[in-house]
């Protein structure tokens, strides 16, 4: 069965965006713990727009300019890059509020639906192997755009990988990469070295994990199909924060429900019970279930789920109903997740890093 699943890299202007709204809220936490924020970001050419609202105990009056500024240098929006973060104009209209955060975070303030999935095992990070497979081939690239054969082109850029499930074994049909090329390189040789890191990783892969078949050369391999790509970033497409929703949670196989995470603070019940959910699906597959995906309700201002649906062959003892309470998941953050790297970026939805809690049981049936 053919399986479909697709991925940015960090300098497409979405993810900019959704990047630099969790920036700005890693750093509301370090002035207040319990602080609350809905950010959005958009960008077009040279003019980067924030909006939302945030409240922190005291005045946040962050270096708005000086925080995107370090973003952009760390995602490669140099000056010798066709895009120079510094030129940007910054309109910020967000809505810096002194005040006890605590009415906004205390509770679940809004509604949302939530689905948590895992399925086959560690190897995979418990996602589909198309998702898994999408990326590691962009930490891959994120890697050598940073200090490898790549270093200088990029950093916007998009993949996308088409492969056959046929049992336990998984062979790889197609790659698509579009990447941004610096202005003084050749073509050929920037194909020449995308190429070169998707064979290595391709290979690398398949040492690790048996189930992977087949070699690069008898695959369709697409790298810019369209011709030099120049005029990446902001110049070349508009960006906002929470577009990605599809590659940041499961690919288009699974269900996303609809929260987004980026921009929001972690206490907001989109991320905070995304995160809760995916985590009981993976305990679920440790302990021996195929495959689980549990779907959630929640209204504003109400301690437990208005709905809770798990699909799983194993049943968990504890009960859901207090799982997902709003009060227990709020006491499981760790702020500290925050602090997520874009070369790993993936791996930040999927490690266990969102929870400073004892590990709690949940024997199953």
């Amino acid at each position: 069965m053919k399986r479909y699943a697709e991925a940015v890299l960090n300098g497409h202007p979405d993810k900019f965006c959704d990047l630099i709204a969790d920036r700005l809220i890693r750093e509301l936490y370090r002035i207040d713990s319990d602080a609350y924020a809905q950010i959005e970001v958009s960008v077009w050419s040279d003019v980067i727009v924030l909006t939302g609202g945030a409240v922190t105990r005291r005045p946040a009056r962050l270096p708005v300019k000086e925080i995107i500024i370090d973003l952009g240098v760390e995602i490669g929006y140099r000056p010798d890059n066709h895009i120079d973060v510094r030129k940007y104009k910054i309109l910020d209209q967000v809505c810096w509020i002194a005040g006890n955060p605590e009415k906004w975070t205390a509770f679940s303030n809004d509604q949302c639906i939530v689905i948590g999935y895992a399925g086959y095992d560690a190897e995979t990070h418990y996602l589909p192997p198309e998702q898994f497979l999408v990326w590691h081939f962009r930490e891959a690239l994120v890697r050598e755009l940073k200090s490898g054969c790549l270093q200088g082109h990029g950093p916007d850029g998009k993949l996308l990988v088409v492969m056959r499930e046929q049992g336990s074994e998984w062979e790889l049909d197609t790659i698509l990469v579009t990447l941004q090329q610096h202005p003084t390189a050749r073509f050929l040789d920037m194909t020449a070295a995308v190429y070169a890191v998707l064979e290595s990783t391709w290979n690398a892969l398949k040492r690790k994990d048996k189930r992977w078949t087949g070699n690069l050369a008898d695959v369709q391999v697409q790298i810019n199909p369209n011709g030099p790509l120049l005029n990446g970033g902001s110049d070349g497409d508009n960006g906002q924060t929470g577009r990605k929703l599809v590659m940041d949670y499961y690919g288009p196989r699974i269900p996303i429900g609809g929260g987004a995470w980026y921009g929001k603070d972690m206490s907001h019940i989109d991320r905070l019970a995304g995160a809760n959910a995916r985590k009981l699906a993976v305990d679920l597959v440790k302990l021996g279930a195929k495959e689980a995906q549990v779907s959630i309700c929640f209204g504003p201002g109400l301690e437990q789920p208005l709905s809770i649906d798990l699909q799983c062959s194993h049943r968990p003892l504890v009960s859901l109903n207090d799982y997902f309470s709003f009060s227990v998941m709020r006491s499981k953050m760790d702020l500290h997740a925050m602090d997520y790297g874009l070369e790993t970026l993936g791996s930040y939805y999927w490690k266990e890093a969102w929870f400073n809690a004892v590990e709690e049981e949940i024997w199953v049936q």
